[in-house]
């Protein structure tokens, strides 16, 4: 699956699934363009941005610009960026509700919409992550899955406000991912039957790709075996 001449970029692209996305973007012939909360080094042929905290309009706006000066536009965009907490609403606080809401649908609207003045008039690819418990969320998944259908109905309002513009706009909703993190908070589960982060890099990729050229506003589950 080829995505030459094509400039990507990832947010949450330092994390594991991040990483995983990169790479195989990387190697599928895109320049691809890291954006991440924290400095650090991505692997040998993708390039990064200083940290830059996406909850900050500005900064997300500054920061897109300067990638489009760079590589001259923004083809697509893979919004992984965000985080998880599980918490009851019994013993929880609200604050949880606010944090996930800022880290998993704000940081989205505001990579997306910094995105869309360098996507070129030929049009483009926005793929986020939403989740598999936006559907059904289980005991202290409230907080996270409300945001997660959050990004969801961003993905499937965003897909209709863009499909003039030839701009496609899709989310997957994974379930566990095979992370180290995960491992160490399940570690009496089955990890085989968790999603491998390479496994749904494939999903995204095609969803990058001219492949996918008909497929817009989707939410498409990648659970695995769980």
């Amino acid at each position: 699956m080829s995505l030459s001449e094509r400039v990507l970029v990832v947010t949450g692209g330092l994390g594991t699934l991040g990483r995983a996305v990169t790479s195989a973007a990387h190697q599928a012939g895109a320049t691809v363009v890291c954006v991440d909360f924290v400095d650090g080094a991505p692997a040998p042929g993708i390039h990064s941005t200083p940290a830059v905290d996406l909850g900050d309009a500005e900064a997300a706006q500054a920061a897109f610009a300067a990638i489009a000066e760079q590589f001259g536009k923004i083809d697509g965009v893979v919004n992984i960026a965000g985080g998880f907490a599980w918490e009851t609403v019994g013993d929880g606080s609200i604050d949880t509700w606010d944090k996930m809401y800022q880290m998993n649908v704000r940081t989205a609207v505001n990579a997306t919409k910094s995105a869309l003045p360098h996507i070129p008039a030929s049009g483009g690819r926005i793929v986020s992550i939403s989740a598999a418990g936006s559907v059904k969320a289980d005991m202290g998944m409230g907080a996270y899955a409300a945001s997660k259908s959050g990004v969801s109905k961003l993905t499937e309002a965003l897909a209709e406000e863009l499909k003039s513009k030839n701009i496609t706009v899709n989310a997957v909703m994974p379930s566990i991912i095979d992370t180290p993190v995960n491992r160490q908070d399940m570690p009496d589960a089955d990890f085989s039957t968790w999603v491998a982060p390479s496994a749904l890099a494939d999903v995204i990729l095609f969803l990058l790709s001219d492949s996918a050229d008909a497929v817009t506003g989707a939410l498409i589950p990648v659970t695995g075996r769980v």
